[in-house]
């Protein structure tokens, strides 16, 4: 018999030496240059996991490192933690280091494939539209709609673990995601893109994307929420919607808690 090759996938590059050594590296940043805190992995189920989380940053969004960072340090290597991640991150020439740290096409099929291998998917249902939201509505959870991460965590029968963070919205002054600019130069039509946000930052100022500012030491913290599991909750065969509102729900009111005892902009 003829052995059949069969193409690795991205799930089976994650390479663990390598992601303990880039964890390594990135640590100072995180816990010196951020002073990132991350709450709650005391709940945080076996097995195959969701995170469902804001997404705030820009250009620079901290949440996969600090996240990454905090769940590694409390349960070693043995689980990865995967990244649902746009095409453009697999297109360079360091396009393997990314799928070797976890980093995988955002689709249905990878999402499932690292779920039901016990891995830990953490998602960002909200992408550029909350990556680049104003500073002003900084903590608002708001997915422009996006519910495919329920049917996701059905499909796999995993749980959602919600988790908000706070702080990295403001590593610059976010003023707007420039929807009605992308769309004067015609950028929606021509390449697509519906978003040129326009922020202040140091050191160059006014910036719509370009020149591009360093991000302010700002101080993150992620709290992350008790798993949700959709089918014990709402049933075999849920309303989408009502599972996606009870999820924004419970994330909007940590998000508002941790504002709360957030005593000042960037020192937190």
């Amino acid at each position: 018999m003829t052995a059949i090759d069969t193409e690795p996938t991205e799930i089976s590059k994650w390479d663990p030496g390598l992601t303990e050594r880039v964890m390594g590296w990135i640590r100072p940043l995180i816990k010196g240059y951020h002073r990132a805190e991350v709450r709650g992995l005391e709940s945080f189920p076996p097995g195959g996991a969701l995170v469902v989380s804001n997404h705030s940053g820009g250009l620079f969004p901290m949440d996969v490192p600090v996240f990454a960072s905090g769940f590694y340090e409390k349960f070693g290597y043995d689980r990865p933690v995967y990244t649902l991640s746009h095409d453009v991150l697999f297109t360079g020439p360091i396009a393997d280091f990314f799928v070797r740290t976890g980093f995988i096409r955002a689709n249905h099929e990878n999402a499932e494939e690292a779920l039901r291998s016990g891995g830990v998917v953490v998602v960002f249902p909200g992408g550029d539209y909350d990556v680049y939201r104003p500073t002003l509505s900084e903590n608002t959870i708001d997915f422009d709609g996006r519910t495919g991460y329920v049917r996701a965590a059905l499909n796999a029968g995993v749980p959602i673990v919600p988790a908000v963070a706070i702080g990295g919205q403001e590593s610059q002054l976010y003023l707007s995601r420039g929807t009605w600019l992308a769309h004067a130069l015609r950028l929606d039509k021509l390449m697509r893109v519906k978003i040129l946000p326009i922020s202040v930052g140091f050191p160059f100022g006014l910036s719509a994307v370009l020149p591009v500012n360093v991000p302010l030491p700002t101080k993150i913290v992620m709290q992350v929420l008790e798993p949700i599991d959709v089918a014990e909750q709402f049933g075999e065969d849920p309303d989408i919607d009502e599972v996606d509102a009870h999820v924004r729900h419970v994330m909007q009111k940590a998000l508002d808690k941790l504002a709360e005892e957030r005593r000042l902009p960037i020192l937190g």
